[in-house]
């Protein structure tokens, strides 16, 4: 009865998401902030079951595919020209915001310690990469702002929890040595890179090695989670591990399977992240409800009042910070200056608005051990629980539901940046395509006339830039299967030079995304779906 009870209980929730993304969809309200909110409103119905979060589930669970999806889409190319900026959020934004935090903490907490408020302050800096994933993607922002946001979300994680190790083991144990916590941050960055990419080589692999379409996205949904358990079980950095994963196998993923295996799979990881993001941000208010009813008496609306204004500490910090981190690099480097010139200071405080927090937050906090070595209760540790979810509660809800009308307000430049990529890939893919005809003729299983068909559709493709069409047999009887075979040959062609292009930093991972699943959708209509690309191979062979 008990297994039915939380059967019961997930029917509930899963439920629950999918009328309030669908109510979120008819207001236009980023869905998270939505479910938080509804979360908040689940809890307080008398008789609904109470639902307690375990740590270490959400960890495990939640966050390995959230991260390996999130890097999986995220351009490499684009990610490598905002490194700087990436690392001054992602590193030197974190190290500020927890000291910041931490020094307000020791204000506002009469007798919390040092090492309790720099878990609390690492416990709150990071932004997330679902909240950054899910809002900022939804709205109209400019590709860079959209790269740097979630470049940061997807690196400033290891940065925090290293610092939030150090500080819980410091509070458990009462001492704190600041060359361990150094050595512990190089090996989590550098060990965690080396898994990800080793599990994304074994992925791949393994990808190359059968040719069934449910064992590759078998492989694609195993592959975080085995990234994310050997992080934990050597202390590297798991987050870093699902990232390096999650960005290498983007890079194989294209010529490693099938196009039905693509479209499958892209279809599967967008349920399943769905489906944890949406379950994710409704817990988040499920448990600040549990939460609540833990405090003694009267102590609810001062810790409250300590949440928002460490909430708005967090903000104005980030809010000075990232002005800072554009002006005082190229002010101290005139090749930089030449080379990126200022961002629109639109864009800038954009980037120092969008500061959501999220998962991350949610799980370090409830992860803090209950009693410290000397069996003593973990001081504080309710009080860092609850401001750690006022502080998720504010960002999400005061900075996401303002970002649509600051978006309006800022009038930011339309980015035509892809578009232009986009036009430079198909003209090269169908140049390519041609290419790869001129090369086919006199080939053994081949027809002359179907060449000719296939040529005037792509010359006039190159012409026009129109969009991928289905381009339909028009032979019959034995012509087809050696039709579908030069289909094969000339998408292949243009899947490979679009890869050329992504590999050289000509177009970014975005555009080859979208051609490739043009492609792909192509490639079902004709019945080749399962073949896979084989560009050194010749078809007469």
């Amino acid at each position: 009865m008990q297994n039915l009870h939380q059967l019961e209980v997930i029917i509930l929730l899963l439920a629950a998401v999918l009328a309030l993304t669908t109510i979120a969809e008819k207001i236009r309200v980023q869905y998270p902030i939505l479910l938080v909110i509804g979360g908040l409103a689940l809890g307080v119905i008398p008789g609904l079951p109470r639902v307690s979060l375990n740590p270490d589930l959400v960890f495990l669970v939640f966050l390995p595919p959230i991260l390996w999806a999130a890097a999986y889409f995220t351009s490499l190319r684009d990610f490598r020209l905002n490194l700087r900026p990436i690392l001054l959020l992602a590193v030197g934004l974190v190290l500020v915001t927890t000291a910041s935090i931490a020094a307000v903490a020791r204000a506002l907490l009469p007798g919390i310690g040092w090492a309790e408020a720099i878990a609390l302050g690492a416990i709150v800096s990071p932004p997330d990469a679902v909240s950054a994933t899910a809002i900022s993607r939804r709205l109209r922002i400019p590709r860079r702002v959209v790269t740097i946001l979630e470049g940061e979300s997807l690196v400033n994680d290891a940065t925090a929890l290293v610092l939030y190790r150090a500080a819980v083991g410091a509070a458990v144990s009462g001492s704190f040595l600041m060359g361990h916590a150094v050595l512990e941050f190089f090996f989590a960055a550098i060990g965690g890179i080396a898994i990800g990419i080793g599990v994304a080589l074994l992925a791949r692999w393994s990808l190359c090695a059968t040719e069934d379409t449910f064992t590759h996205i078998a492989i694609t949904l195993l592959s975080p989670y085995i990234a994310w358990v050997l992080g934990e079980s050597v202390d590297a950095s798991a987050v870093l591990a699902c990232v390096a994963g999650g960005i290498y196998m983007r890079q194989q993923f294209s010529s490693a399977v099938a196009p039905s295996t693509r479209i499958q799979a892209k279809a599967i990881w967008n349920l399943l992240v769905f489906v944890l993001n949406g379950v994710i941000f409704i817990l988040i208010g499920l448990e600040l409800g549990v939460l609540r009813e833990t405090l003694p008496e009267g102590r609810l609306s001062p810790i409250l009042l300590a949440g928002a204004l460490i909430g708005l500490a967090a903000i104005v910090v980030r809010i000075l910070w990232v002005p800072l981190g554009a002006i005082v690099p190229r002010w101290l480097s005139p090749a930089l200056r030449a080379r990126d010139p200022m961002p629109p200071w639109s864009s800038i405080f954009l980037i120092s608005w969008t500061g959501m927090r999220g998962i991350v937050t949610l799980a370090a906090a409830l992860a803090l051990p209950v009693t410290t070595a000397a069996g003593a209760p973990f001081p504080f540790r309710t009080e860092i629980i609850l401001i750690s979810f006022m502080v998720i509660l504010a960002t999400l809800v005061v900075q996401g539901l303002s970002l649509p009308p600051l978006i309006r307000l800022l009038k930011l430049e339309d980015d035509h940046g892809l578009e232009h990529e986009e036009s430079l890939a198909r003209e090269h893919a169908a140049t390519a395509a041609l290419t790869r005809l001129d090369q086919l003729i006199g080939e053994e299983g081949i027809l002359d006339d179907q060449i000719e068909r296939l040529r005037h559709q792509y010359s006039r493709r190159l012409e026009g830039f129109s969009r991928f069409g289905v381009l339909r047999v028009e032979g019959a009887g034995d012509s087809i299967e050696s039709f579908q075979r030069l289909h094969h040959e000339v998408l292949t062609a243009e899947r490979m030079a679009l890869i050329d292009l992504r590999n050289d930093g000509t177009i970014s991972d975005d555009v080859l995304h979208q051609l490739e699943q043009e492609l792909d959708v192509a490639a079902l209509h004709l019945g080749i779906g399962e073949r896979r690309a084989q560009p050194k191979t010749s078809i007469g062979r």
